[in-house]
This record gives C-alpha cells, structure tokens and sequence, in this order.
C-alpha cells in the first residue's frame, strides 16, 4: 500500500462498506452505482445513468459505465493506491468490478480489491459474478475474496443479513491492518466466524468455511488476526499457530494482535491461494486461457443505443 489511498465502493454493499471504512479509518472514498439511492452519503459519487430503463441488466450497467470512463479517471488520479470494494452478487457490483479495476490498472495504480461472492441459492448471479471476479484478478495486484456462503455453509443457524454483518466487520478489520502487514499472493480468502468466548472454536470455525472454497494444498500461506487477543493466554495463543502452521505448512502464519471491545472474541483468517478455488467453476468455460479467448480486452456488455425506428405492424 501507498499513500494516498482511496476507497472506491460499487453498487449498494461496496458503498456501504466504503463508507464504513472512510468513517473508521479516514480514507477518502469514491461511491459509483447505477441506483441514486446507493449513493446518497457526503462523498464523492458518480452515477452510472441508465434512465429510463427501471430494471437494468448488468449487461446494461456495464456498457453504461463506459461513458464514465473520462470521469473515473479524473476521480482516482491523485491517489496512489485503489482500493475496489464490490459485492459481486449484486449488478452494480458485478458489472462495475472489471470495468472499475481496469481503469485503474491502466492508470498505474496500487490496485487492492475485495470481491463479495453470492450465496449458492442465488443461482442466477453465480455464473456473472464468477466471470466478473476472474477480470477483477487479473486486473488487481492482490484480489480478497470474501464468501458468504462458505459461512452460512459452516453456520447454517445463520441469517443472510448476519453473515452480511460478519464477514463485512472482518474486512473492515483486515483493511485497517494492511499498512502492517503484507499479502504475498495475488489471491487471497478472507474466513472467519461468529463472536464466541472460546477462540480456538472459532479457529476451528475459520478453517471450516476454508476449506468450504479451497482445498489445503491450494494454501501456500496464513495471517490470522486473533480479534480481542489481549484476553487470551499466550499458551493458547502459541497452540494456534502450531495447529495452523501443522495443516497449511511450517512457517506459513503470522499472529496479528488486535484489541477490541467487549467480551467475546474470533479469529480472522486471511490465507494466500495457488491453483483453483470453487470460484473457478463458477464460470463454466473459466478453465480456457485468456489468450485463446477471442473477446478478452473488453468484457461483456450491452450497450443503449436510442434509434429512431418506426413500428412494422
């Protein structure tokens, strides 16, 4: 990371989360949807305008948002690190994504992003966000991926909105420790669990929704952040790493302390990823190479063409 760093939150969950992480640790932020609505904070904000259509594809948004280039360039010049924070299974989010990355990795920028992923039951939005997140890779310098479904998989008690809640204050963690800390991969999964007293079930928790999204030899390397670690003991502490670095490998992980308030405390983990992830079948022709891929340069959009063109009965 470089300073100075902005935020730029997509669709109505990236705006949020912006927002949330410009209030907690004073980034300046750039909110970008299609939906008026999604933008209505103090903040700088451009406005994908796809009026009047009132239910517009991704597709659509996509091809929309081409004409904002000129003003995304504008907004993130004098930064030197981007961060892309995009809930893939939504359409903003989705169609944005790679469009938004791309703007900054042609623009030389530090491009950090973090890519939501949806629940297995919204089965209509798996294969565009699956397509989505593979441009996002290869236009970021480091992509966080974040799936809620691997904790509602691992927590099945749980809520859609309390596993939005969650994972999105693990994130917020993660990000104000990046300065700390590095992330030796391009790709990286973010796990976690819900607040308990006893960290090494959430430990526990954390591998589970893991291994939901990626197999063990696929993790080359771990930071585990110990949430409200000053209250835990440091034998306890010492028998964590032992247990992570005895799956992932022998000097993989590093212990990051943080201090928070209340009682209850959780483990957040953040492991590097080499070779597929389940994210990969998402896209059923994923497995093909980008150079044999004729349509690369310029992901898929639709784009709104008013023509003048009388009705043939």
């Amino acid at each position: 990371m470089k300073d100075p760093v902005l935020i730029v939150g997509l669709g109505g969950a990236g705006c949020k989360l912006a927002i949330n992480i410009k209030e907690n640790l004073g980034y300046d932020c750039l909110l970008i949807s299609h939906d008026a609505r999604d933008l209505n904070h103090d903040a700088s904000k451009i406005l994908i305008n796809t009026s009047p259509i009132l239910n517009p594809s991704a597709y659509l948004i996509r091809g929309v948002s081409f004409g904002a280039r000129d003003s995304i360039e504008e907004r993130i010049r004098g930064y030197s690190t981007i961060m892309v924070v995009a809930n893939l299974a939504g359409k903003s989010g989705a169609a944005l994504a790679p469009v938004v990355s791309k703007i900054s990795k042609e623009a030389g920028k530090s491009t950090l992003s973090f890519g939501i992923m949806p629940f297995k039951f919204e089965k209509d939005r798996i294969f565009f966000s699956g397509v989505s997140l593979k441009r996002l890779k290869t236009n970021s310098d480091c992509t966080v991926i974040i799936d809620n479904d691997a904790l509602l998989e691992s927590n099945p008690d749980l809520t859609p909105d309390a596993c939005n809640k969650i994972t999105n204050s693990a994130l917020l963690h993660v990000i104000s420790t990046l300065k700390n800390s590095s992330l030796p991969l391009e790709t990286s999964i973010l796990s976690t669990s819900k607040d308990i007293s006893d960290v090494e079930t959430s430990l526990r928790d954390s591998i589970k929704m893991l291994y939901e999204d990626a197999a063990p030899n696929n993790i080359k390397s771990a930071l585990m952040y110990v949430v409200g670690g000053n209250k835990v003991p440091v034998g306890v502490l010492n028998s964590m790493v032992n247990t992570i670095s005895g799956i992932f490998g022998d000097d993989s992980t590093r212990v990051s302390m943080s201090v928070t308030a209340g009682e209850n405390s959780k483990v957040v983990l953040l492991t590097s990823i080499e070779g597929e992830t389940r994210f990969d079948k998402y896209d059923p022709l994923g497995f093909i190479p980008k150079d044999n891929v004729l349509d690369w340069d310029e992901p898929d959009a639709s784009v709104k063409i008013d023509l003048n063109l009388d009705q043939i009965e």
